[in-house]
């Protein structure tokens, strides 16, 4: 074998090696910033309608909780608390937080004895509801609607949810490319 042949046989190990580390250190970043910066996700169902419709892909900050509490009208992504294997996230809007007291009346969303405009909402609150109203929301916790009022399982069905269930905080609709817009 001749030196330019090892030379060259030296430069393509090397070559693939960097290759390697390359690929290995993309997809490590790629997971990194998919577990803990930001995530997309694709909305399943039409409780979020009209902000967001069936096949929407939105983009969800997941590090924003670390800085910071959910507030009322954030629209968030949590871990569903009805276990389904299927249907592990769900998507809804924070209507109230720890220390406010929820109720609705005539079809319509009252917190802290007052009513709440909506401009965001589908369809009018089903009555009654699973849930005993009025509801006084614990600390360290959020309720959570769809809004698709008349077709949204939510807070009304399985009360308030631990602040801790949450991954973040959708902040922008990335595709249809039509429907690009911030949340």
């Amino acid at each position: 074998m001749t030196d330019e042949v090892a030379q060259n046989e030296v430069g393509l190990g090397r070559w693939l090696l960097e290759l390697v580390a390359m690929v290995g250190t993309a997809f490590v970043l790629a997971l990194a910033i998919k577990t803990w910066v930001v995530q997309p996700f694709i909305i399943p169902s039409g409780s979020m309608i009209p902000t967001l419709e069936i096949n929407d892909r939105v983009l969800v900050n997941k590090f924003i909780y670390h800085f910071r509490q959910p507030e009322r009208g954030d629209i968030v992504v949590f871990s569903n608390p009805q276990y389904d294997p299927v249907v592990k996230t769900l998507i809804k809007r924070v209507v109230a937080v720890g220390g406010d007291t929820v109720d609705i009346k005539d079809g319509k969303l009252w917190v802290n004895g007052k009513p709440v405009n909506e401009p965001y909402v589908h369809g009018l609150p089903t009555n009654p509801t699973v849930v005993k109203m009025p509801v006084k929301i614990p600390a360290g916790n959020v309720f959570l609607m769809g809004d698709n009022r008349t077709n949204s399982q939510d807070a009304r069905w399985f009360g308030p949810q631990p602040v801790t269930r949450i991954e973040g905080e959708a902040f922008c609709i990335y595709w249809p490319l039509s429907g690009i817009k911030a949340l």
